[in-house]
């Protein structure tokens, strides 16, 4: 046997073993390596999803997306249907004119106060609330497991309130939250319960925006912290 062959032999077998360690570790860093499809979020609702009152980056639906890019995820979309004072019947003309894709990974409602401030009918919140909640489910790629339900805050704390029948008002949106959540547990959707977070405005006036009405910023911010953990669970369902 020649010399060259003698040394061929000897370093082959170290070879052979690099390589096969080169190939598990390329195979473990790619099983390892978590990436997640960008999320599309759709946020339906009235003044307490546009936030009046403040800058609208402000509100709650961007600051849910600002804190799921801080945990690493990428919003594709932060899409809100909303407008100030407006009705189940409003929001219902909104998505008609809109009309928003059935590909959102995230959806969240939260709709009511203005049909109660109204004084409308409770049957038309009843009838339309589910409407509203059979479109969120199309827009949610037909999977409830994909949707929130937010409760509706109790305004008769606030200065605005305070000028009403503070008492009427908060009977009254627990008789329309408890239709809400209802309906949300005969699809298995969650609900959200942001009222008593909304009551906090009575002894704390930087909860409120300067109109003496809705949610500041701050407010808003815990809004996210109650809704945070239920967000999470969908987009990690989602990866």
């Amino acid at each position: 046997m020649s010399q060259n062959a003698y040394y061929s032999l000897k370093i082959f077998p170290f070879l052979l073993l690099l390589l096969l360690l080169t190939a598990c570790n390329s195979k473990i860093d790619t099983t390892e390596t978590n990436v997640s499809e960008p999320i599309r979020y759709l946020a339906l609702g009235d003044s307490y999803t546009i936030g009046t009152g403040i800058n609208e980056e402000n509100n709650y639906p961007h600051q849910l997306s600002d804190s799921l890019t801080a945990r690493g995820y990428t919003l594709d979309t932060t899409a809100v249907i909303a407008t100030n004072g407006w009705t189940t019947t409003d929001l219902k003309n909104g998505i008609d004119e809109a009309q928003p894709e059935p590909n959102f990974d995230l959806v969240t409602l939260l709709i009511g106060v203005n049909n109660q401030y109204q004084g409308l009918d409770i049957e038309l919140y009843r009838n339309e609330f589910k409407e509203l909640l059979d479109k969120a489910i199309t827009f949610a790629k037909g999977d409830t497991s994909n949707i929130i339900v937010i409760s509706i805050p109790n305004y008769g704390v606030t200065p605005f309130g305070q000028s009403r029948n503070p008492v009427v008002i908060r009977q009254e949106i627990e008789i329309y939250n408890s239709i809400a959540k209802q309906f949300a547990a005969d699809f298995g959707i969650p609900f959200i319960n942001i009222t008593e977070l909304s009551e906090l405005v009575e002894n704390d006036p930087s909860l409120l925006a300067t109109d003496g009405l809705h949610p500041s910023a701050q407010m808003y911010a815990m809004w996210v912290q109650r809704i945070l953990p239920t967000v999470n669970k969908i987009v990690q369902d989602h990866e």
